[in-house]
């Protein structure tokens, strides 16, 4: 039932246009030792079809059976591998194109017919969700525009279009996302879903008015992409420990911090899918509603009609929640609500952006909280990074010099004998960037006694920062450097990402 994965020739599969393999559910796949032309069918395709080809084939046909999944998923595999050549569709492109000439199309890979400018923007996804990237950016200059794709969170250049390509482009995006064209003058923000292959890919849109035309920016999340677990996250044992025992309490509220992109929404999630039972009713708020997580209440922000955080808090405390999501504290207002939730029995998640754990305990006091309510109602908090992993297929040990080591920590950091520090190098597998994926590092920030009696007569985050190290904290420079021993990923990467705090000038 199963072919093995060299029974499969690209080029082969290829010859039948996707719309059609797809409805069809026929694969030619191929051509054997023998001179006969393997084609996947199902249990679900036409004999009709079967015969059809038959006559029309150049060679013998032996039908080989499959199941469905199996021959969608080859069928987009080589499809998407393939994408559309941007370089091909620019060529072709008529500069005056208009807007009002736009279509939309079910599934990005069924769109060989369509207008350039629609192969232009249905290529560029293709191609950054090939590359896996997690953003598009499109930025005009005076001569030409430059696209970008985001991908383990640094930027590549992609793509230089022509400077006429600029309004159509912007106009398909817009007109796709559901934005006003013919506004250029103040920020905008849409959505879309596309579909590619089967596979959905919500897409969200920012539109910002610039000096030589609007920059955009597409984030695409997959929303057929597994949701990550606790295991995956990158937490050693003693984290996992910890963050088991706060997210399974009864009450309080346990705070995830950290930059933009810096993985709290999946860090989020991961709790959320973790506890989620039938016996638990957990609600969230957010802005925007990245992934659907079934069991789970969840709101988006709406401010044009009044429904911020703070209010659709107050509201969801009448819902009986077991558990509450708070997709950003951002004001004093749902700061003091989502505290009050906390003393009266709900077991509160949110996210504040702060460089550090420590930084979330100032951020709340400065904000107006009471700090004698803040070290009774917050649990503990989480500052993560993302750092970029190493290729394994490429990457090369090598031995740091141990004053570099010494100099990357204000305090000693045990580095296991044995362990191993590897640098990037490139090859094919990573686009010659030397690291392929992503892992967080974590600091946890355990509020002790010394750390609540310190909050309570309002100590300065460097204090804070200092107590939470002698009782046993891992900064994220540290956890970093332990990642780079472990040969996850490098000592220029873990620089690159942390920062000590004696850093800050």
């Amino acid at each position: 039932m199963e072919p093995l994965p060299e029974r499969l020739n690209p080029t082969i599969a290829r010859s039948l246009p996707f719309a059609i393999a797809k409805r069809a559910l026929f694969l030619p796949a191929w051509k054997n030792e023998s001179g006969r032309l393997e084609v996947w069918i199902t249990s679900q395709t036409d004999p009709y079809i079967l015969d059809q080809f038959r006559m029309t084939a150049p060679d013998p046909v032996k039908p080989v059976l499959v199941s469905r999944d199996q021959l969608l998923d080859a069928l987009q595999r080589v499809h998407q591998e393939h994408g559309i050549a941007v370089d091909n569709v620019l060529e072709d492109l008529p500069p005056s194109m208009l807007a009002t000439q736009l279509a939309e199309k079910p599934d990005l890979l069924e769109a060989d017919d369509d207008a350039p400018i629609i192969q232009l923007v249905n290529s560029l996804i293709i191609q950054a969700l090939r590359n896996r990237a997690s953003d598009i950016h499109i930025e005009p200059f005076e001569n030409n525009l430059i696209v970008r794709f985001r991908v383990d969170g640094l930027l590549h250049e992609a793509l230089r279009p022509p400077k006429p390509v600029q309004a159509p482009l912007m106009s398909r995006i817009k007109v796709m996302a559901g934005l006003n064209i013919a506004e250029k003058r103040l920020p905008q923000d849409g959505a879309m879903r596309v579909q590619v292959a089967s596979q959905e890919v919500d897409v969200r849109v920012s539109v910002l008015p610039g000096h030589y035309g609007e920059r955009l920016v597409m984030r695409l999340l997959e929303k057929q992409g597994e949701r990550t677990n606790l295991q995956e996250l990158g937490l050693t044992d003693p984290q996992q420990q910890w963050l088991q025992t706060r997210m399974t309490a009864s009450h309080g509220i346990l705070l995830v911090t950290g930059p933009t992109g810096s993985g709290k929404s999946t860090t989020l999630y991961s709790v959320l899918s973790a506890i989620n039972t039938s016996e638990k009713n957990i609600i969230t708020i957010e802005d925007p509603i990245e992934y659907s997580l079934a069991g789970v209440g969840q709101i988006q922000v709406a401010p044009r009609i009044g429904l911020t955080f703070a209010s659709g808090l107050r509201s969801i405390l009448r819902q009986d929640p077991d558990v509450i999501m708070v997709g950003e504290i951002r004001d004093l207002e749902t700061a003091e609500i989502a505290i009050q939730a906390s003393l009266t029995g709900h077991l509160v998640f949110s996210t504040l952006h702060t460089n550090d754990s420590v930084g979330a305990v100032v951020r709340l006091v400065n904000m107006g909280i009471e700090p004698f309510l803040v070290s009774s109602s917050v649990d503990g908090v989480v500052a993560q990074r993302l750092v970029r992993k190493l290729c394994n297929r490429c990457k090369v040990p090598f031995t740091p010099d141990p004053e570099l080591l010494r100099g990357l920590s204000s305090k000693p950091v045990h580095v296991p004998e044995d362990a191993t520090f590897h640098r990037p190098q490139g090859c094919e597998a990573c686009m010659g960037t030397g690291y392929l994926g992503r892992t967080a590092v974590f600091e946890l920030l355990t509020m002790s006694q010394g750390i609540r009696a310190r909050i309570d007569r309002r100590a300065s985050d460097l204090e804070l920062h200092q107590v939470a190290c002698e009782e046993g904290m891992t900064s994220l420079r540290e956890a970093g450097l332990l990642k780079a021993a472990a040969g996850v990923t490098s000592l220029e990467e873990v620089f690159r990402v942390t920062q000590e705090r004696n850093e800050v000038v």
